[in-house]
C-alpha cells in the first residue's frame, strides 16, 4: 500500500506563501534541490491543486527550463514521469502528459488509490493537503523549512486537524535550510 505525502516548503513562521501571494522565498539551493529531486524520485503519482499545478507544469511545458543544468533536466525528467492529479473545478484541460483532472476531492477515491499503487504517492499545495489532512489520508509530512520569517500569508499546515506526529528524519543544509520528515501516528 502507497503512502501518502505532504511535501511543503515554509517560512519559519509557518507560511507558503506571504501576505502578497509571493513564495519567490522558497527557490531552493543546488543542494536542497537535488535532495528533493532524489526525495520524489521514487512518487508514483502527484496530486494537486490547480495553483501548484500551474506552477508546476512549466517542468514538461518550458524544454529550455530543463536545458540550462542536469540538476534541472534530472528534476524534469522525474516530473514528467509522474502520474499526475489535478483537483480543479475551473481549469478547462492539462497542458502537460499523464495528467488528468479531477473536479471534487474525494476521499475515498484517494483511499482506493493508496491501496491499489506500490509507489507513494505526492501531494502539494497547503488546499488540497488540507482536505487530505481533514480525511486521515496524510501518512508523512516532509517540511523545508526556509531560514526566513514573512509574518503572515497561506499557512503551510491545516487549521482544526490535531495529529501526533513522529520524527523520522532531519537534515540541515548548508543555506540554514531545515529538512523534517515526520510520520502522522496513527491513533
Amino acid at each position: 500500500m502507497a503512502h501518502l505525502i505532504y511535501t511543503t516548503n515554509m517560512s519559519l513562521d509557518g507560511y507558503i506563501e506571504d501576505m502578497d501571494g509571493r513564495f519567490d522565498w522558497t527557490d531552493p539551493s543546488d543542494e536542497v534541490f537535488q535532495f528533493i529531486t532524489n526525495l520524489i524520485r521514487a512518487d508514483g503519482t502527484h496530486l494537486y491543486g490547480r495553483r501548484t499545478y500551474e506552477s508546476m507544469m512549466v517542468w514538461e511545458t518550458n524544454p529550455n527550463l530543463a536545458r540550462q543544468s542536469p540538476l534541472l533536466s534530472d528534476f524534469a525528467q522525474v516530473w514528467q514521469a509522474a502520474d499526475k492529479i489535478v483537483y480543479s473545478r475551473t481549469l478547462e484541460a492539462v497542458s502537460t502528459r499523464k495528467t488528468k483532472i479531477e473536479r471534487n476531492f474525494d476521499p475515498e477515491a484517494i483511499r482506493r488509490l493508496k491501496e491499489s499503487v506500490e509507489q507513494d504517492i505526492h501531494i502539494g499545495g497547503a488546499e488540497l493537503a488540507a482536505q487530505a489532512f481533514q480525511a486521515g489520508l496524510i501518512d508523512e509530512c516532509h517540511l523545508f523549512i526556509k531560514p526566513i520569517i514573512v509574518g503572515g500569508g497561506k499557512a503551510a499546515l491545516p487549521e482544526n486537524v490535531r495529529l501526533e506526529l513522529e520524527l523520522l528524519e532531519e537534515r540541515r543544509f548548508e543555506n540554514g535550510e531545515i529538512f523534517l520528515r515526520y510520520r502522522i501516528r496513527q491513533g
